[in-house]
């Protein structure tokens, strides 16, 4: 039997490599052979810190007589969901035909060109509570495919239709929400709170941080989601030793977690902090916002610079894996084990996360080191993530580059990390880079009615199924590449003043502004693009003396007014708060970006500029005059 995931790319992956089933990675070849053989398709797909995939791993895929007869009846192919998005996309879709408790493992069967006839999670080795076991599921999946195949075609054809009208109806446009409609999604949020242990519902409780996002940004719910936030950092779902945030509580006194770390909810969570610092000065927010990024910087941090995805849930103590044990150990024992491991892979929308987040908070409480985190990381992914044409790689380990292909989550979500930089490091070369991601997007719409596409087009094997979703607005843990691309695209228009990119993240919100009213715990990205939308746009730009470099000149080396004006910078944050010394600001002016032309210190003294929609009032040099 052929070991093909030795040498994945995907830590997942690797770890089922030495299983008795003969996996196969995603691409081509497992559908060939699949053909070749005249056999269904088992498509297992989950991520290396997934609990219940190792616990599907260890009582199912590592049985010998199972793997047989697997083996001889089906090809199974092994994906990482976080390498290849799209096609947990299009088979977790699918697999809502058939089950409504969606999740990780996912499994999927298709035929052999991939399309999707039945699927489920997590199956157990033995049959429990009314759940059939994995080999029941395998025997009738079998059946029906050898004695009713006419049923099985007809089934997988009506899966790729019922996809085919999803996404139609999921791209009809609408106009996009005014004050009234955003503040109802506020108020629906704050029916939905547990105003006793904070967050929305009951159990299973996730943090959410695009909602809390949309609630900071959103006057009405600041209240609510400071409030939300205050309770979250108090809450077992914050590790009190290394200060990252768990996946999710599965009680509703955010106890007992899934232990895994994310990078997403780590750094979106970050973002959230030091917003709420900003608007505040809550000691708590910054407490948070300092815990987050220790435990991004020291854990999650790779040597070239970039972040690893996750952090596992279990770990091996005494022999055994262990699921939460070592996060339930205090800092002086946990000290004597082996942490559990991390999913190295560096994954380039994610990595636009925790740049732009980095960099936000950095400005925000004053954390210089954040920000030199920040440019490593993006100046790695964009020598190693981007190709001589500009595309990028969706992920790479160590110096190795997957060949998966990039989604618009990979170019929005850059592009967004990209443009924090660059406005709290006054460097404009992120800026224009950003530029690029976005611009390659719109022109590979075209004219479409979504104006963003991934460049380069998406994965072949699945869009050849018909198992593809044309857009994929889900974002209930982070923000979609669609929001992404759509927020990079205003941030340019605020920078440049060029209505394209308006007219581009107005467009794109009107695919989704429908559903993000109707469901706002969904759609909390897309509600703050869209509130920003519906607001006038603000900016604010200080400009320093100098021409080292802003973020490398410090500001300690201003005078007192200098420091002071930037500390009422800070606090005080626009729609657009952008600093830069004087060699900088002259830089984004030649790069087109017209927000900084004219823009410069004022006899030797730091001045800052407050525009509304291009419109700057005269320059100010104290904190007292910006008020």
């Amino acid at each position: 039997m052929a070991n093909r995931l030795a040498d994945a790319i995907s830590p997942y992956l690797r770890a089922h490599a030495d299983n008795p089933v003969d996996w196969f990675p995603w691409g081509a070849e497992a559908f060939e052979e699949a053909r070749r053989r005249d056999v269904p398709v088992l498509i297992s797909i989950g991520y290396a810190t997934c609990h219940w995939c190792h616990v599907m791993a260890r009582e199912s895929f590592s049985d010998p007589a199972l793997a047989e007869s697997l083996n001889a009846r089906f090809v199974a192919v092994k994906v990482d969901r976080e390498e290849h998005p799209e096609v947990d996309a299009g088979y977790l879709s699918a697999a809502s035909a058939f089950t409504g408790n969606l999740g990780w493992p996912l499994t999927v069967f298709a035929t052999p060109d991939g399309r999707a006839f039945f699927a489920g999670t997590y199956f157990p080795p033995v049959a429990v509570d009314g759940r059939a076991s994995f080999r029941q599921v395998l025997d009738a999946v079998w059946d029906a495919w050898t004695e009713r195949r006419g049923e099985v075609e007809s089934n997988a054809a009506a899966v790729v239709a019922a996809l085919e009208a999803a996404s139609t109806a999921a791209t009809a446009v609408s106009e996009l929400p005014d004050a009234r409609a955003l503040d109802a999604a506020v108020t629906a949020l704050a029916a939905a709170e547990d105003e006793r242990y904070g967050g929305f519902g009951s159990a299973p409780k996730f943090p959410v941080a695009p909602v809390l996002g949309f609630l900071l940004a959103r006057g009405s719910g600041r209240e609510l989601g400071a409030r939300t936030l205050r309770l979250m950092a108090d809450s077992p779902l914050r590790d009190p030793v290394d200060g990252g945030f768990f996946r999710y509580a599965t009680r509703r006194d955010w106890s007992e977690p899934h232990y895994e770390r994310m990078l997403y909810d780590n750094a979106l969570l970050l973002r959230c902090y030091a917003d709420a610092w900003q608007q505040a000065g809550e000691p708590w927010a910054e407490r948070a916002a300092d815990g987050i990024t220790a435990f991004l910087l020291g854990v999650l941090r790779r040597p070239e610079g970039g972040f690893a995805s996750a952090q596992d849930s279990e770990s091996t103590i005494d022999g055994a894996r262990v699921e939460g044990a070592y996060y339930r150990l205090p800092a002086a024992e946990r000290a004597r084990l082996e942490p559990p491991p991390v999913d190295a892979k560096v994954l380039t929308g994610w990595n636009g996360f925790a740049i732009g987040a980095l960099s936000r908070a950095a400005f925000i409480l004053d954390r210089p080191a954040w920000l030199a985190a920040a440019r490593q990381a993006a100046d790695d992914l964009l020598d190693r993530h981007r190709s001589a044409d500009g595309l990028l790689v969706r992920a790479s380990l160590g110096e190795r580059v997957s060949e998966a292909a990039a989604t618009l989550e990979d170019y929005g979500a850059f592009a967004s990390g990209l443009l924090d930089l660059a406005l709290a490091s006054g460097d404009a070369r992120y800026a224009a880079a950003a530029r690029d991601l976005i611009d390659l997007c719109i022109d590979a719409a075209g004219n479409a009615e979504c104006p963003f596409e991934t460049p380069g087009g998406g994965d072949p094997v699945l869009q050849s199924s018909g198992m593809g979703v044309r857009v994929d607005p889900s974002e209930g843990a982070y923000p979609s590449g669609l929001t992404s691309a759509a927020s990079a695209a205003h941030t340019l228009f605020l920078l440049s003043g060029e209505r394209r990119y308006e007219r581009a993240a107005r467009e794109g919100m009107r695919v989704v502004a429908a559903q993000a009213v109707g469901t706002p715990s969904a759609f909390g990205a897309a509600l703050e693009l869209m509130s920003r939308l519906a607001e006038e746009p603000e900016q604010l730009v200080l400009v320093t003396p100098g021409a080292e470099g802003f973020d490398r000149i410090r500001p300690t080396l201003m005078d007192a007014r200098g420091r002071d004006l930037l500390a009422a910078v800070r606090r005080r944050g626009a729609a657009l708060t952008a600093a830069a010394d004087d060699a900088g600001a002259a830089a984004f002016a030649a790069e087109g970006f017209e927000l900084y032309a004219g823009r410069a210190s004022i006899g030797g003294e730091a001045a800052a500029y407050l525009c509304h929609d291009f419109v700057c009032d005269l320059p100010v040099t104290t904190a007292e005059a910006l008020g």
